[in-house]
C-alpha cells in the first residue's frame, strides 16, 4: 500500500520558504500544489521547480479544492489574517514563527483552528531539531533526574544580514526579540518542562543604524524549580558556531575565511533602499538566486548555539552529531545518523497531525506561550522588573 501524500500550497516564497525549500521538495510525502507571493519572478521560479502553477492570492490558495495543507510563510504581521483565512477554508495550517506579534494574535488564530477542526503547527523551530528531540527524550525518561538549570548562548551576524526596513522595526516584528528568541526560548522551554513563571531580561540596541534590538539577556523561572540563562547577540563579531566545531546553524561545515561576510555584503548599500535592493537580489527566482530544491550534502544536524542542561545525575549538551551526557562517572556520546533531508522533522509532526491524527508538540498554545516570553523579555528591559509570562503550558507527553 502506497503512503498517502500531504497535498500542501505555499503563502510566501521569501527566506523562510527558501530554508524549508530542500526539505518540502525531497520530502516524499509531501506533494507541493501551488504557491503565491507578490514577487512574479519568485512564482515563475516556483513553477519551474515543481511544474505546478501559482495563484495571484492567498485567498486564492486558500480556495484551491486540491491543497489539504497550507504552509503560511508570509510577514509576521500578515499571519493572523492568513491563518484565519486558511481555516475559513478548511485547511489545516503549518505557519511560520513567530506565530504572531501579539497574544490576541495568536489566540485569534487558536480559535480560528478549533472552530474549524483543522491542524495548527507552529514551526520551524530549532525546538524541532533532532539533537533537541532527543535530548528531549532522555530528560521525560527519567534517567537523569530533573532539570535544574539551562545555559542558552548564541552569537551571530543576524543584524548584519540585509534587511528591509520593516525588518529593524521591533514594532513591525523586526529585530532579534521575535525572529531569533523564537528559537532559544523553545527549546529552553521544551527542556525545561515548558512553564515559564518569571523573566528578568536586558536588552541591547547599540547600533543607531540598526534601529531594533540586535542583543538580549534573560533569566527564566520555571514551574518546578528549574531556571534557564539565554542570551543571544547578532551584531557580527564573535561567532559560536566555533563552539559547534565550526558547524553552522543549518547543520553546514563554516569555513572561517567568511568571517565577517555579512558585514562586507552590507557596506555596498548606502541607504535603505538599496539595502532591501541587495536583499531582493538574492531572494527566490531572483537574478543572484543560487539555491536549488537539491538536498545539501554533508550536513549535520541544525543547531541554535551552545547548550548545556544540568540535571540531578548528569548534564545534557545537544550537538550537530548527536547529545553528549556528562554523567557522575563518564561523558557519552548518545550519536545521531547525520540527516539525509534537512528539518525533516518539521514535517515528521506535520505529517503524522493531519494524517495519522497525532496530538501536536508545537501546536498554537505552545507558540502562544513562547510568544508571551518573547514580549516579557522586551516588557522586562522596559520595567527593570520581573514579569510573569501569560498562557504558559507544559509539552505534551
Amino acid at each position: 500500500m502506497s503512503t498517502p501524500r500531504l497535498r500542501l500550497g505555499v503563502a510566501g516564497l521569501g527566506r523562510a520558504f527558501t530554508l524549508m525549500l530542500p526539505t518540502l521538495a525531497n520530502d516524499p510525502r509531501i506533494q507541493l500544489i501551488s504557491a503565491t507571493d507578490p514577487q512574479p519572478l519568485a512564482c515563475a521560479q516556483f513553477e519551474r521547480d515543481f511544474g505546478v502553477r501559482c495563484v495571484d492570492s492567498v485567498q486564492a490558495l486558500c480556495a484551491h479544492p486540491e491543497v489539504e495543507a497550507i504552509y503560511i510563510a508570509t510577514p509576521h504581521q500578515l499571519h493572523v489574517d492568513h491563518v484565519e483565512m486558511a481555516a475559513a477554508h478548511g485547511k489545516h495550517v503549518m505557519v511560520e514563527k513567530p506565530m504572531a506579534l501579539s497574544l490576541e494574535d495568536c489566540t485569534r488564530m487558536i480559535e480560528a483552528t478549533q472552530r474549524a477542526g483543522t491542524v495548527l503547527l507552529v514551526g520551524h523551530s530549532h525546538s524541532f531539531n533532532a539533537p533537541i528531540l532527543r535530548a528531549h527524550q532522555r530528560i521525560q525518561s527519567g534517567e537523569f533526574g530533573a532539570v535544574r538549570m539551562i545555559q542558552a548562548l548564541n552569537y551571530t551576524d543576524f543584524l548584519y544580514r540585509p534587511r528591509r526596513p520593516e525588518e529593524l522595526d521591533t514594532a513591525q516584528g523586526g529585530g532579534v526579540i521575535f525572529s531569533q528568541a523564537a528559537h532559544q526560548l523553545d527549546i529552553v522551554r521544551l527542556l525545561g518542562g515548558g512553564r515559564v513563571t518569571s523573566v528578568m531580561a536586558h536588552t541591547g540596541a547599540w547600533d543607531p543604524t540598526r534601529p531594533t534590538e540586535g542583543a538580549y539577556s534573560a533569566l527564566l523561572g520555571f514551574a518546578g524549580g528549574a531556571f534557564a540563562s539565554v542570551s543571544y547577540s547578532g551584531y557580527g563579531h564573535f561567532d559560536s558556531d566555533q563552539w559547534m566545531n565550526n558547524i553552522g546553524e543549518l547543520g553546514q561545515h563554516k569555513d572561517q575565511a567568511d568571517y565577517g561576510a555579512a558585514r562586507r555584503r552590507l557596506a555596498n548599500a548606502v541607504n535603505a533602499e538599496q539595502e532591501a535592493a541587495l536583499k531582493a537580489a538574492r531572494n527566490y527566482g531572483a537574478p543572484q538566486w543560487v539555491g536549488n530544491t537539491a538536498p545539501p550534502t554533508g550536513l549535520q544536524h541544525q543547531h541554535f548555539g551552545p547548550l548545556v542542561v544540568s540535571c540531578d545525575r548528569a548534564d545534557l549538551r545537544p550537538m550537530p552529531h548527536g547529545v553528549w551526557v556528562d554523567g557522575d562517572g563518564a561523558s557519552t556520546l548518545d550519536a545521531l545518523e547525520s540527516p539525509q533531508i534537512p528539518r525533516q522533522e518539521v514535517i515528521d509532526e506535520l505529517y503524522n497531525a493531519v494524517i495519522h491524527r497525532h496530538p501536536v508538540l508545537h501546536s498554537g498554545e505552545w507558540a502562544r506561550a513562547t510568544t508571551a516570553v518573547s514580549l516579557a523579555i522586551l516588557k522586562s528591559a522596559q520595567s527593570a522588573q520581573a514579569v510573569v509570562p501569560e498562557f504558559q503550558v507544559p509539552p505534551i507527553r
